[in-house]
């Protein structure tokens, strides 16, 4: 169907577009709708409330200070070691008392190389190591 314009008097030659408009938009909300999640979901074992609390009886063990400096040197409690001997050191320690295990206190220099804490992370965890905590300086 044409109309007629003021300016020239013959047939408008435009495409009326708005029913092409509400085809896409139902097309948009059909896809929407019909499009799986992109979600997957991860398991994270989250602590459970508890109404009473055990109570505390025993003295915590004084915490473990582990250092790592910018030349990747690790330091048991202000003592070298290799990073190689930390998961038996720490695999004593959990082993002393496993329910009740000193907090292991992790402070980097901002120049150190991720690797080596990646390392120590990967044997506190293979040791059982339950108290895991970074010293911000």
């Amino acid at each position: 169907m044409a109309f007629a314009s003021k300016s020239g008097g013959g047939p408008m030659a435009d495409m009326n577009v708005t029913p092409l408009v509400d085809v896409m938009l139902v097309l948009l909300i059909i896809f929407m709708v019909t499009a799986p999640p992109l979600t997957y979901p991860i398991d994270v074992n989250l602590p459970q409330k508890s109404l009473n609390p055990p109570p505390q009886t025993r003295e915590p063990p004084p915490p473990i200070r582990l250092r790592i400096d910018a030349s990747g040197q690790v330091f048991w409690n202000d003592a070298p070691q290799p990073v190689s001997a930390i998961q038996d050191m720490m695999k004593a320690e959990v082993q002393r008392d496993p329910s009740n295990q000193p907090m292991l206190e992790i402070d980097t220099s901002p120049d150190a190389d991720y690797g080596v804490l990646a390392k120590v992370l990967a044997h506190a965890k293979n040791a059982n190591m339950e108290k895991i905590g970074f010293v911000q300086n």
